[in-house]
């Protein structure tokens, strides 16, 4: 039981795995393509406000009027608007165009205390920037995301500096981090289709990968079950033969006794054998002993099942040059008869004819016939339209009749019978 139920979960696992690996290597794909977006997006922004900030701290227009706005105010007494208006009235047009043309929020420049001469509100003009960086008007560079009026921004600064390299100002560019997660939205949208059409063909793959392996799966069972079976049919044929050869030494014991009465009816209670109501006037000749005493076995065998059989003998030309009716007839003939019987027909007919060296001969009823789509099928080992209620396994008297006339380079066929079932026709190579 334990291995059972790991081998069930070991097939699950193989049946679930395709799609659980499609799923997490597309979904590994997304995730690692939308972070790369991301971080494509935010260098390039990156990029853009650092290239606005430091080409606009080097306008000449920008340096001229920035320095006229040094004498406005001072450390302890900071310009307001009003001050630095003549500066605004020349940086904030140029402010507006850049930023526009950049598609920056915005651009802010300030004297050398951080008091902003631009900004997009006109409230914010005059005002000390709250991120005011020491080290940028100090003359070095910043960027990062800072949080400012406008909200968290991604924004570069850069100083202003004068004719002898002096920092005397600062340009600020930033682009809000919504504005940034909104590229990135576009950018997922624009990604979603692919993502989606690579989810049907992923999904369409691992499930015809799944249904491959499924199919694969019960070819297994099958193969299982098959040899699951032949293993019950081989151990109770093995069975069989030991009690056969037991069977056999009493009768041997019996009949060496002289013992002939109690010998037959030894035989009768282990064979359940009856004598025929019917014999019918179709004994084979004492020529053919193997084959006169099948006959009536037969005839008795069908009638426990409910059936009649009427044997069509003509075996009188060309045995003469040493060929025999042997088991192997016998055993072919037999399974044919008991097929029928076992199929639902009440009457069966038996043919046997000789040409030279060849046994030709056919069985007809008039049961329910074979249809056609299972005609190649019926003589696989295994194979049976019949409910085994023994346990021993069923589809086995078509197959030994298959091997018999195959190996006596022989042939069997089954077609429509006159008489409405079914017809098995057969030829195979006479015993010497």
């Amino acid at each position: 039981m334990p291995f059972t139920v790991r081998a069930s979960a070991a097939r699950l696992v193989l049946l679930v795995l395709p799609s659980v690996v499609t799923l997490a290597a597309l979904s590994a794909s997304v995730a690692i393509s939308l972070a790369a977006q991301e971080r494509t997006i935010r260098e390039a922004t990156t990029e853009r406000v650092l290239e606005v900030a430091s080409s606009l701290a080097d306008l000449p227009e920008v340096r001229e009027a920035v320095a006229g706005a040094m004498s406005a105010g001072s450390p302890s007494v900071l310009a307001d608007a009003a001050d630095l208006a003549p500066a605004t009235a020349i940086l904030q047009p140029i402010a507006e165009l850049v930023g526009e043309a950049a598609g920056v929020y915005y651009v802010v420049i300030t004297d050398d205390e951080g008091v902003r001469i631009t900004h997009p509100l006109a409230s914010e003009r005059g005002v000390q920037v709250e991120t005011a960086n020491a080290s940028v008007l100090a003359g070095e560079t910043f960027v990062g995301t800072e949080v400012g009026a406008s909200g968290p921004s991604l924004r570069a600064k850069v100083p202003v500096r004068g004719a002898d390299g002096t920092p005397i100002g600062m340009v600020a560019v930033g682009v809000l981090e919504s504005q940034i997660a909104g590229e990135l939205d576009e950018a997922v949208g624009a990604l979603l289709p692919w993502a989606i059409g690579a989810l049907v063909v992923a999904t369409l793959a691992s499930s015809i990968l799944t249904a491959a392996v499924e199919r694969r799966f019960r070819r297994l069972d099958v193969i299982a079950a098959e040899h699951a079976q032949m293993r019950r049919t081989a151990t109770a044929l093995r069975e069989q033969s030991h009690e056969f050869s037991t069977r056999l030494h009493v009768i041997h014991g019996l009949l060496s006794r002289g013992d002939t009465d109690e010998a037959r009816g030894y035989i009768e209670e282990i064979a359940s054998v009856r004598r025929p109501v019917d014999p019918g006037g179709d004994e084979a000749g004492d020529d053919q002993p193997v084959l006169a005493a099948m006959i009536p076995t037969v005839r008795a065998e069908l009638q426990e099942i409910g059936a009649r059989v009427r044997f069509d003998l003509d075996l009188g030309r060309g045995f003469d040059r040493g060929f025999d009716i042997d088991e192997g007839v016998v055993s072919v003939v037999s399974n044919l008869c008991r097929n029928a019987a076992e199929a639902g027909a009440a009457n069966v007919v038996c043919s046997l004819r000789n040409h030279g060296s060849r046994i030709v001969g056919s069985v007809d009823d008039d049961g329910p016939g074979v249809e056609p789509r299972v005609a190649r099928r019926i003589f696989a080992a295994g194979y049976s339209s019949k409910t085994d209620t023994t346990g021993l396994g069923r589809g086995l008297g078509l197959d030994v009749v298959r091997r018999i006339v195959t190996a006596r380079s022989g042939s069997v066929e089954v077609g429509r019978s006159p008489l409405g079932g079914a017809r098995f026709a057969f030829e195979l190579e006479a015993a010497r």
